[in-house]
């Protein structure tokens, strides 16, 4: 396991309409963020534009790159420069007609590490996913970085417990969620303070039953590129412990880059004294593979 100290930060931005816009301003705050001491830095899911998946609309697969390409070889060069790791959603054009929401991540020696395809595509109003991603297929993994073990998992994977353990299990000590998350305007009243909790709960559990720390990336502002009520973006990216316990936390409506310092031994100390992972019963979870068990 990593020794010492790690110090990450969290990108969370405003996302405007051209994505040339957006990728100079994430390169700005990567070396913001450098300058402030980040090892790690992690950037909001699909940063380089507005949050498209609103609408249905083909224009938008124009949005899409393939991976590599033009914004890994940029992040690469700024990465090799300042010697960290990033962390990038990006839309992956894959091949004709196959698409995938992908976090790239990428070495301190500019070279790209690997790729996750976002493996649970949400279809909800506002969020209409399932006609521009394909699942993912490369599964849960971990990458080891000259700062640490880390996986990534996107969004809508952040409700499944599985995808969380699953990852931890390939030796993950720090997980990365980049998100897109926020109110429908006309349910915030009534419904805002509960979904947000939700949110922010689930997360925490996470970092509690697999004795890793957990960071949640988001954007702010509000986004209606398809016109309509649009989405207002809640922001509050965060990173908790082992333990839960929120260690540092941005606002609900500002641009900011949230920092905070990982402390390995913590990990270990975790999972030592709440020995979850030593004590599953792996003989009996026959089951959960399955859609239901009628």
């Amino acid at each position: 396991m990593a020794e010492g100290s790690t110090r990450v930060a969290l990108v969370q931005m405003q996302c405007a309409v051209e994505p040339g816009n957006n990728l100079a301003k994430a390169i700005s705050q990567v070396h913001e963020a450098t300058a402030r001491g980040a090892q790690i830095i992690c950037l909001p899911e699909l940063f380089r534009s507005q949050y498209f998946c609103q609408s249905e609309d083909h224009a938008n697969f124009q949005l899409a790159e393939e991976i590599p390409g033009p914004t890994t070889n940029s992040l690469g060069a700024v990465a090799r420069e300042l010697q960290i790791v990033i962390v990038a959603s990006l839309f992956e054009k894959r091949a004709p007609g196959v698409y995938h929401n992908t976090a790239a991540i990428i070495g301190a020696d500019g070279a790209l590490l690997g790729k996750y395809r976002k493996m649970h595509i949400p279809d909800d109003p506002a969020f209409y996913e399932k006609f521009y991603f394909a699942p993912g297929d490369l599964g849960f993994r971990a990458w080891p970085t000259p700062y640490g073990k880390i996986g990534v998992c996107v969004c809508w994977d952040q409700w499944y417990p599985e995808a969380a353990r699953l990852t931890a299990l390939r030796g993950a000590e720090l997980l990365f969620y980049p998100t897109a998350i926020g109110w429908h305007p006309a349910e915030k009243e009534k419904y805002g303070a509960a979904q947000h909790s939700a949110w922010e709960t689930m997360q925490r559990s996470h970092a509690i039953a697999n004795g890793c720390y957990v960071a949640a990336v988001n954007r702010v502002g509000h986004e209606a590129p398809a016109g309509g009520a649009g989405i207002e973006f809640w922001g509050q990216s965060f990173l908790c412990a082992p333990s839960g316990e929120i260690i540092a936390k941005g606002s609900v409506n500002r641009e900011e880059i949230v920092v905070a310092d990982i402390e390995w031994a913590r990990v270990d100390e975790h999972r030592t004294h709440w020995p979850f992972l030593r004590d599953r019963r792996i003989d009996a979870y026959a089951g959960i593979e399955q859609r239901m068990i009628e």
